[in-house]
């Protein structure tokens, strides 16, 4: 037997603002299914070129108040970019809070609109510690 990754699913409460948070990342739309029976929709998310490693972010129309408030439960996604420091500065403009800076040039921490921790790793190793990321202290939990 063989076994294959399809995809890691989250629950969303707020589908426009999950799928702005992951454009952000870089993820783009590759599909979407809205079921009028299950009232649910599942919007389906990756970077270019990976439609294979999709995240499915699953919106539940009559809304989701089971959700535990702090979602650490699920663990992290995880995206390596080529420029944490960009990355990180472009998250940050566009109003995410970084909650574990890359102060080491390496890893960072973000948290999605539905809290789910998201790790940024520096693609091929670390970059050199650069301000202001090396002095810049937690912002809240990751």
């Amino acid at each position: 037997m063989t076994i294959r990754y399809l995809h890691t699913m989250v629950r969303v409460k707020d589908l426009d603002a999950s799928i702005a948070f992951f454009s952000l990342l870089g993820l783009q739309e590759t599909r979407r299914h809205d079921s009028e029976g299950g009232r649910f929709t599942l919007v389906f998310m990756a970077p270019p070129g990976q439609e294979d490693c999709p995240v499915e972010l699953t919106y539940n129309w009559d809304g989701d108040d089971g959700l535990p408030s702090d979602s650490r439960h699920f663990g992290h996604l995880a995206y390596a970019v080529p420029n944490i420091y960009a990355t990180c500065q472009h998250l940050m403009d566009n109003g995410v809070t970084i909650n574990r800076p890359p102060r080491d040039g390496h890893m960072a921490f973000v948290r999605s609109p539905d809290n789910i921790s998201i790790e940024i790793l520096q693609a091929d190793g670390s970059l050199p510690p650069a301000e202001p990321w090396a002095s810049m202290p937690n912002t809240g939990h990751w």
